[in-house]
């Protein structure tokens, strides 16, 4: 079974499968080593640490490609890719989508935003019509080299328009061939548990720290019927606040060791970044 048929799988059992996000290369790795069954390349997460910027457009078509293409190579996971508003029209959207399956991408995520996007909880968002947003699903759909490509289609229309417009809309993409349902910053928990009972497709629910969604367990969600349940940022996050917390005691006490508790071991940081195999090629081909 390859990478697209595992994630289809995963997603179609409805049970709240946890994915969490992945900024880069080395996160995914630690995605894999915890055991997680998929990762999620997450376009806030690159955004955030690799131009130090916030989640409002500035990602593009090549960043997040090039993030998918080494995040590829480095796990065996199935990739679920953050296309933000898959950059432009219907056009751009699907030569986004040839542009991300060519790079490794399992599943990719296309939203309803007016261009620049911002993430889906802040404030001061936009939708295109539904017409267009149908008609870009219809593109990403048609894109697709492999048929087990899974476009995952997300609404921010609760926002601007009211849940009853998101889920309507949610409803549309499916019918224009969306494999799995992205109903975003939905703000009440009642509202969280009608989802799966309003519509049939497969459905992932984004829980995000300090976010306006309110928080459900994975177990909750699955019970629910959710398919997914995604921390796009939970790595990031808590990666921020290891970095404070030990360059804080550098700062403080002008040493850092391994016994701190603060960071990684020596030899933990070269097992994830496979030394070992590397050490074995190098003696292979000595």
């Amino acid at each position: 079974m390859n990478t697209k048929q595992q994630l289809k799988q995963l997603v179609q059992a409805r049970s709240g499968l946890l994915v969490p996000g992945a900024f880069n290369a080395l996160s995914a790795r630690i995605v894999q080593d915890l055991g997680f069954q998929a990762l999620y390349i997450t376009g806030a997460g690159v955004t955030n640490m690799w131009f130090g910027m916030p989640d409002q457009g500035f990602m593009g078509l090549a960043e997040i490609a090039e993030h998918t293409a080494r995040i590829r190579d480095a796990v065996e996971l199935p990739l679920i890719v953050d296309a933000d508003t898959g950059f432009g029209n219907a056009l751009n959207v699907y030569h986004t989508v040839r542009t991300l399956e060519r790079a490794g991408a399992d599943c990719i995520q296309l939203e309803d935003q007016v261009a620049p996007k911002r993430c889906g909880h802040f404030n001061g968002k936009d939708v295109i019509s539904t017409e267009e947003a149908v008609d870009k699903i219809k593109a990403a759909v048609d894109a697709r080299r492999d048929s087990g490509l899974l476009i995952l289609a997300r609404t921010d229309a609760a926002a601007t328009h009211g849940f009853e417009a998101a889920v309507e809309r949610a409803q549309k993409f499916a019918e224009a061939g969306a494999d799995i349902l992205f109903v975003e910053a939905v703000t009440q928990a009642e509202e969280v548990r009608q989802l799966p009972q309003r519509l049939a497709t497969p459905q992932l629910m984004n829980m995000v720290i300090g976010g306006k969604t309110p928080l459900f367990s994975a177990q909750e969600l699955g019970a629910l019927g959710f398919g997914l349940v995604l921390y796009a940022n939970a790595a990031l996050q808590g990666a921020v606040l290891g970095m404070q917390k030990a360059l804080t005691t550098l700062r403080e006490t002008q040493q850092l060791t391994e016994g701190s508790g603060l960071v990684a071991s020596f030899a933990e940081r070269q097992r994830l970044v496979g030394k070992p195999g590397w050490d074995a090629l190098e003696q292979r081909y000595r």
